[in-house]
């Protein structure tokens, strides 16, 4: 017995010791793995110029929305260059998802900034959004010109209708991601029947529907993110100073130009800049009703116009907003008011992009860590979803219908289409981009030439 006991003490001596080697040898394979992570974390940035060659190729590439514009910036900077990694670069999206504005532009902007500081997050926006809006320009440019010519008219046809099946593809993508439970459902539906019935103001219902998904989601859970060291001071430096950016030309604008309306499109778009969550359709559902309705700017079938104008352009969607202040500011004054109504637009657009990033991307981990935020978030985009609802149904009765009225019954408004007036003509095309859109797949650009080819023979024919 007692050799069996020795032998069993030896037994369990030498297993500890083999534990404790496994031990020491795993842990030190991970010690290996963190550092490798860190080191690939810690790439050395690509010059200058190499990484303004990769951002303006991805401006100029940028075609198809949001997520084909960050998809493509995926492949570029994580898989291609590696000058992100996947972490980063998801750690990024989430944070401008928080963010009101384009998250495609405003994940550029980071990158740029995460790689060169200040002058690469000018460099990754401004190429983003400079390509497109050249050519958003000349298109609104030339639409001014020749947009009652027969020819236009009869290709913008088929365009609107594309638009209206581009607008309940959105619609779909974005209840997909949104509507996670009865929660979101109940606030699409009421954000929905505010909005469509009752014409409550777009930032309110952002507002309520984030503030109830603030309170209403628990603050407990582990924060991991870890904050990079500024000193406040700083942050409200870089608060005050693009706070003057933003707007001293505006003020500038109105003061000098003698021109009401570039201060209107200015005020006007400065609030769109802060309360679109939700991406460019929530901005069009916003927008949409007040240019038309409120303001007078465009009509609606010129509001499809141009967003079909954007849809075949690079860069973000809400170029579109760049087309409307051509517009409106051209009809006011000729070609050089549109202009300045163009820039005044770019201008209050995107540097208010610049802002969230430049004072946010130091706090980005903490930020993408918040349970509350994260429900916020949540609330406003489920509230998106009724919004987007009400555009696509107020984009369809004026696409398909050519008088309709807002009939008032106390507080409700009700959106009354003339039957006499429907035009055949666009409900069939509309039957055939749904089918091609939402059937077949087809790429956005294709259905849009696509449309508009069949609109001109129908045009031409009957």
């Amino acid at each position: 017995m007692g050799l069996w006991d020795g032998f069993c003490r030896w037994a369990r001596n030498a297993a500890q010791e083999f534990d404790d080697w496994s031990a020491a040898a795993v842990k030190h394979q991970i010690m290996a793995a963190e550092i490798v992570i860190s080191d690939q974390e810690r790439v050395a940035p690509p010059p200058f110029n190499a990484a303004f060659l990769v951002f303006l190729k991805i401006g100029v590439l940028s075609f198809g929305g949001p997520a084909a514009q960050i998809a493509l910036m995926n492949r570029f900077l994580v898989d291609e260059q590696r000058w992100l990694t996947e972490k980063q670069f998801l750690n990024a999206l989430s944070f401008c998802m928080l963010l009101p504005g384009p998250e495609a532009m405003q994940l550029a902007t980071y990158a740029g900034w995460r790689l060169h500081g200040l002058k690469g997050g000018l460099m990754g926006g401004l190429l983003f959004v400079l390509p497109g809006a050249v050519v958003v320009f000349a298109l609104a440019a030339l639409y001014a010109y020749l947009g009652n010519v027969p020819l236009v008219s009869s290709l913008f046809l088929g365009i609107k209708a594309a638009v209206l099946i581009i607008v309940v593809e959105a619609l779909l993508k974005v209840s997909k991601r949104a509507l996670k439970g009865p929660a979101h459902w109940i606030i699409a539906g009421v954000s929905f029947v505010g909005i469509f019935f009752l014409a409550l103001p777009f930032p309110l219902i952002v507002f309520l529907a984030g503030l109830f998904g603030f309170f209403s989601t628990s603050s407990g859970g582990r924060v991991e993110g870890v904050i990079v060291a500024v000193p406040w001071q700083k942050t409200v430096l870089q608060i005050a100073i693009w706070l003057v950016l933003w707007w001293v030309p505006v003020l500038a604008v109105g003061a000098f130009s003698g021109a009401p309306i570039l201060t209107e499109i200015g005020a006007f778009f400065s609030k769109l800049a802060v309360v679109t969550f939700g991406g460019a359709y929530a901005v069009l559902a916003y927008m949409g009703q007040d240019v038309v309705s409120q303001y007078g700017w465009l009509t609606t079938g010129e509001m499809m116009d141009g967003l079909g104008l954007a849809e075949t352009t690079p860069g973000p969607l809400i170029l579109v907003t760049e087309f409307v202040g051509f517009l409106a500011a051209y009809r006011e004054g000729g070609f050089w008011l549109g202009t300045a109504g163009a820039i005044v637009t770019l201008w209050v657009t995107f540097v208010p992009c610049f802002l969230w990033i430049f004072v946010g991307a130091p706090y980005l981990d903490w930020i993408s860590d918040q349970p509350r935020l994260s429900g916020a978030l949540s609330a406003i985009t489920a509230a998106v979803v009724g919004v987007i609802l009400n555009l696509s149904i107020w984009f369809g009765l004026h696409v398909l219908f050519q008088t309709v009225t807002a009939q008032a019954y106390g507080p409700l408004k009700i959106w009354q289409p003339d039957f006499a007036t429907l035009d055949w003509r666009v409900v069939a095309l509309t039957v055939l981009c749904g089918v091609l859109l939402l059937r077949l797949h087809w790429n956005v650009v294709w259905v849009l030439f696509s449309a508009a080819i069949s609109g001109w023979v129908l045009a031409t024919v009957f």
